[in-house]
């Protein structure tokens, strides 16, 4: 039935890649694949094969790939993904001797995969349970490795019409939490370890290899930064509000979504309650001249790649998507010793809780829970900074998954 079932999906998908652009470019791309697999690797190369669902799935399993890099030159590494989204931003990756989609976990199309391929170790990075690919992998007697998987009740392996299959075929799994280990070892899957999650330890590395930003530094001078990574609507329709009562604070807002439609929004309700605001791409095109940061109030981050750097000039950062699909990279911010703030939507994000734990983050809910957390931020120093001090504390004493699930991976 599982089959048949993805069988019909895939008729669906290329109807439906008529209609959608982002349909379409993952059913073209898996036409892609199969000839790619051809070109780039050869039957005696020695393939270790890395499984994301979209970027952060990829963060994940991107200090695995690394190192491996590094300690086994011997391997190719093969690196798909499921979703465009992640796709076209890393199908670039260096790190990467090739980089391909995941063709529809249809028999056929497992057999084709796996016969070009030809991995000695596949690396499925927390969510991604494809049973055919996974059945076969075995039986080929391929080893495969589940990395920072992390498992609830409610998931359709425990349910009486689900199916524990795909997770018996694993030769290990590394879960992210004792909750995860216990309620698979009360389904009789017991081939697991605890090691946290692999996230940490890229954050870590992406803050050891930030670089500087001078014209983020200038806007920002002296002056209290508030950070709003990865921001919606929702989120900013509460913080903007707020900032407009303090500021003597500067704002850095780096929203999700980067569309012109989205950034004259920020635009105009920044506008409506007298804040001031400059594109970074328009500073980054003036940067010859002096830049009158004192003028401006807001910095838009309207481009991809410096949120990550961009959070260490923050004594506050925000983290959005609580109000929607959930929030997005909590530690990315947590790591340079900053609290963060998030909407309600963030239950089922382990780092989140544990840093409500001990006290690196809070949630807010409305307009007058976030204006209270800041607000004792403000008027209080001391709690500012032991908050700062218990999320970078937490990233730090939490780090090493990495290194765990690499040396019982590939140095056996």
């Amino acid at each position: 039935m599982y089959s048949i079932g993805l069988y019909i999906y895939t008729f669906l998908a290329i109807v439906a890649a008529m209609f959608s652009k982002k349909v379409r470019k993952r059913v073209y791309g898996i036409g892609q694949t199969y000839l790619l697999l051809r070109r780039h690797i050869k039957k005696t190369d020695r393939v270790v094969w890395f499984h994301a669902a979209s970027l952060g799935e990829f963060e994940q399993g991107r200090p695995l790939m690394e190192r491996l890099r590094v300690e086994h030159p011997e391997y190719k590494i093969l690196l798909t993904f499921f979703s465009p989204s992640g796709y076209e931003v890393r199908k670039d990756y260096e790190g990467a001797d090739l980089v391909c989609y995941i063709p529809f976990d249809t028999p056929g199309n497992v057999l084709s995969f796996l016969r070009l391929a030809h991995p000695e170790i596949a690396v499925f990075i927390k969510y991604e349970f494809w049973t055919n690919f996974l059945t076969t992998m075995h039986h080929r007697g391929i080893k495969v490795y589940s990395v920072s998987s992390i498992f609830r009740p409610e998931q359709y392996f425990f349910k009486w019409y689900g199916s524990l299959k795909p997770l018996r075929q694993f030769n290990h799994l590394f879960v992210q939490n004792e909750t995860s280990k216990k309620l698979l070892a009360e389904h009789g899957i017991t081939n697991t370890t605890v090691v946290g999650d692999t996230r940490l330890d890229r954050v870590i590395d992406i803050k050891n290899a930030a670089a500087p930003l001078p014209l983020v530094e200038q806007f920002v001078g002296d002056a209290p930064c508030f950070v709003a990574g990865s921001s919606w609507s929702p989120d900013e329709e509460i913080y903007i509000p707020y900032f407009a009562k303090h500021k003597d604070w500067k704002l850095i807002i780096a929203p999700h979504v980067i569309s012109e439609t989205h950034l004259k929004e920020i635009e105009k309700l920044l506008e409506e309650h007298g804040i001031t605001s400059v594109r970074y791409t328009e500073i980054e095109q003036a940067s010859s001249q002096p830049f009158p940061s004192e003028e401006r109030g807001a910095l838009i981050v309207n481009c991809f790649g410096k949120l990550s750097s961009i959070y260490r000039y923050g004594k506050v950062a925000l983290v959005g998507g609580g109000f929607g699909v959930g929030i997005h990279n909590v530690p990315e911010a947590a790591v340079y010793g900053i609290p963060v703030l998030f909407g309600p939507n963030n239950q089922k994000f382990r780092e989140a809780q544990a840093l409500k734990a001990c006290g690196g983050s809070f949630e807010y809910s409305d307009a007058d829970t976030f204006a209270a957390i800041m607000d004792k931020f403000i008027t209080s120093p001391m709690d500012l900074q032991q908050a700062g001090q218990a999320a970078g504390n937490y990233i730090n004493a939490n780090a090493g998954a990495a290194d765990k699930c690499f040396n019982a991976i590939f140095n056996q």
